[in-house]
């Protein structure tokens, strides 16, 4: 079995969920469940060691548009979120992620060495990610509080505006060059993500934000989970000039399973092959380098094709990437190695 580990996913947003009903996260994830797509069995079965977890705030205003008869979808942005409440999400969230370590359900990672020690003890290997900002305070206070609770990685923005950048809509088709970049307030949150060793994920900011973080930033440039916009054109995928700008700066991007991002229909279709997964890594592959390509689930966030299913269903991608002539270390790169690379890299390791 080869080992996976995932750039991306929102197992944290449906424990937190499934707790506000009534449920037990660390009991949920231990024992499994029919929801969604991780909890340890199904990692385990599935060789999925580890992953970035993400503290996501939910935006209860967006309703995704359905397609015209083209086919051609914009969903308007989400609202702006207050910080306070979205900070007590990002604590509860935190908090579930704490709770799951001590009851040893999953090992939080800070180092990459944490993470192969998971992966050699069979546990499941999280690491903290902050998928938008909104829960971060003006003043950067509060980000040395979630370096120290194991927050080692953030994206400045979802899908929305924030006091640190812009979002891109779910659009299709649709250019990446959606709107403005970072703000003042986000190059300083670059700059401390910097001195800190916390990496900064691009998959949901906009082109010119996409920019702006690769001339302020000394890290390699990470899109955790965006496809090829050139296959797919959702604004949330990547360009050819992007991904060039990744290869330049020895980062990656993470295949993203989400069929919307994976269809060159675009549509929100479970039916989608996993050729057009290999589609996507032989493209980001020939034009990155087997060394800047990797996996970025989006599990728990997304529909993921039916072949896939969820965690337990990985190994059947990498069946296929087997099947197209991945294998030995460039296949460990693209599973796992590439990710534990640049992850070092941010973490100044």
């Amino acid at each position: 079995m080869e080992l996976v580990f995932d750039g991306h996913n929102d197992v944290l947003l449906r424990l937190w969920r499934n707790m506000k009903a009534g449920a037990d996260p660390v009991a949920e994830f231990s024992n499994g469940t029919p929801e969604g797509h991780i909890d340890a069995p199904r990692a385990r079965e599935g060789g999925l060691a580890g992953g970035l977890c993400a503290i996501y705030i939910p935006s209860g205003d967006l309703v995704l548009k359905d397609p015209d008869a083209n086919g051609h979808y914009n969903t308007p942005l989400a609202a702006p979120l207050s910080y306070a409440p979205s900070l007590d999400i990002a604590m509860e969230k935190a908090a579930i992620a704490v709770r799951l370590d001590r009851a040893g359900a999953w090992k939080l990672c800070r180092s990459t060495a944490d993470i192969r020690q998971a992966m050699k003890d069979n546990v499941f290997a999280a690491v903290l990610h902050m998928e938008g900002c909104e829960a971060i305070d003006p003043d950067l206070d509060n980000l040395d509080v979630f370096y120290a609770a194991g927050l080692r990685s953030l994206g400045p923005v979802w899908s929305r505006h924030n006091i640190f950048g812009h979002g891109v809509p779910f659009a299709f088709p649709m250019t990446t060059d959606t709107g403005p970049g970072l703000t003042e307030r986000g190059f300083e949150l670059v700059k401390a993500c910097n001195r800190l060793g916390i990496l900064i994920d691009l998959s949901h900011i906009t082109e010119k934000g996409f920019w702006d973080v690769a001339k302020t930033s000394d890290q390699p440039l990470i899109a955790s989970h965006s496809n090829a916009h050139a296959l797919t054109p959702v604004a949330r995928n990547l360009t050819d000039r992007q991904m060039d700008a990744i290869k330049d700066s020895g980062g990656l991007a993470g295949l993203n399973y989400a069929v919307t991002m994976l269809r060159t229909d675009g549509l929100d279709n479970k039916d989608t092959p996993l050729s057009a997964m290999v589609s996507h890594v032989n493209y980001m592959v020939e034009r990155m380098g087997i060394d800047h390509v990797a996996i970025g689930s989006d599990f728990d966030g997304c529909t993921v094709p039916k072949d896939i299913r969820d965690a337990a269903g990985n190994q059947n991608l990498v069946a296929a990437l087997k099947s197209e002539g991945y294998a030995g270390d460039d296949l460990a790169k693209l599973c796992r190695e590439n990710w534990l690379r640049v992850l070092g890299q941010a973490w100044h390791e």
